[in-house]
């Protein structure tokens, strides 16, 4: 009988260490190439503010180049990294901030302590900054059926077959990994859009690089609604996507 080697305390011998090693790391390089090349992978952060900064720091450089680097005392190694970042956080400790029942004990300090946890670099590197409000019971109760998940299924993939001829024989999947001059060529602006951007440019405070991932969700916003070009009402949809103003209170 072939009977796996272990020493009298049960735990595998070196020789079967290796061998998982290898047969763990030839597993890994499998799973980095399938991710290249299908580019899959969502990463759901919840409760983001109670994780270690440095931790959430760290995601800076995946999230802008899609790349992350390993580095050990025996070299440095760059894996591919390309993902979707989701995140979800309460809008203070106690999680009842802004709730119309008036339950929060938090402070302002408190609550300034709490979301400053995010740096501004992460959160300029998040498309999209939604507020979810608390559900009320007159809600939960309406009989009105929402839309399908394969309605909404329709739209997506009319609106990636859209981008998917777009960027033909370019090696872009999607709006989200257009390029600078790609931006500058498929995000256009007509004269009351570019008077918006300005306006929203120096109110919001915006960087050059929210200033274009505000230009490729409205592209998407503007495929999703089988329009050839951005319109006003897609860019301020975009727009108010950047709204930091909801880890204010």
């Amino acid at each position: 009988m072939n009977l796996p080697q272990v020493n009298p305390r049960g735990y595998p011998t070196r020789q079967m260490g290796y061998a998982h090693r290898r047969r763990r790391t030839a597993t890994n390089k499998r799973f980095s190439e399938n991710s290249r090349s299908r580019g899959l992978g969502v990463l759901f952060l919840d409760e983001l503010p109670e994780f270690h900064r440095d931790v959430l720091e760290a995601l800076r450089q995946p999230l802008e180049d899609g790349i992350v680097t390993v580095a050990r005392a025996g070299g440095t190694l760059r894996l591919p990294a390309q993902f979707q970042l989701v995140c979800a956080m309460n809008p203070c400790k106690c999680g009842w901030r802004g709730h119309p029942s008036g339950k929060c004990t938090c402070s302002d300090k408190e609550v300034e302590k709490y979301v400053q946890k995010i740096s501004g670099p992460l959160l300029d590197r998040i498309d999209l900054h939604v507020n979810v409000p608390s559900v009320e019971y007159e809600a939960m109760r309406r009989k009105s059926k929402p839309e399908s998940s394969a309605q909404v299924k329709e739209r997506v993939d009319a609106a990636r077959a859209i981008q998917s001829r777009r960027f033909e024989g370019t090696g872009i999947p999607c709006n989200a990994q257009m390029t600078p001059p790609m931006v500058g060529r498929f995000c256009e602006l007509d004269s009351r859009c570019d008077a918006l951007m300005k306006s929203a440019f120096e109110r919001m405070g915006l960087t050059a690089r929210s200033h274009d991932r505000v230009l490729r969700v409205a592209r998407t916003i503007a495929d999703l609604d089988g329009a050839e070009h951005i319109g006003v009402e897609h860019l301020s949809e975009a727009i108010q996507y950047r709204n930091t103003d909801i880890l204010k209170g």
